[in-house]
């Protein structure tokens, strides 16, 4: 087994709780479906937010998928000037048996331009 992270980003049209919830929950979905990770494979997730995001901790989005025993952490993301607005950022530590060029990382929404070399 290894540990690897695996990356994902995604914006909101608001800052609102129903809004951050559901993109959260859409990018946590699409991490965990796109590469077949298992409740038991993941060891910890960290998300930021850029600074215009208030209504909601991300953390707090993701727990309503089952996460709540998964130690989840919410940080401010650096306030870059000309940075992408309301951003929400994940890195999720896993434990695997993959290599890393396996892993497919997922960006939603706006939040595509970040990492535009990456396949889909």
């Amino acid at each position: 087994m290894r540990i690897l992270g695996l990356r994902g980003a995604t914006t909101c049209d608001e800052d609102s709780v129903a809004e951050i919830d559901r993109r959260t929950q859409a990018l946590v979905r699409e991490m965990l479906e796109r590469n077949g990770i298992e409740h038991e494979d993941i060891i910890s997730i960290v998300f930021t937010a850029t600074d215009d995001l208030h209504a909601q901790f991300p953390a707090t989005s993701a727990r309503a998928l089952g996460l709540g025993d998964v130690p989840l952490i919410c940080a401010r993301e650096l306030d870059i000037v000309g940075a992408m607005p309301r951003a929400i950022r994940v890195l999720m530590h896993l434990s695997t048996e993959r290599e890393r060029a396996e892993l497919h990382h997922v960006y939603l929404g706006a939040a595509k331009a970040l990492r535009d070399d990456l396949p889909e």
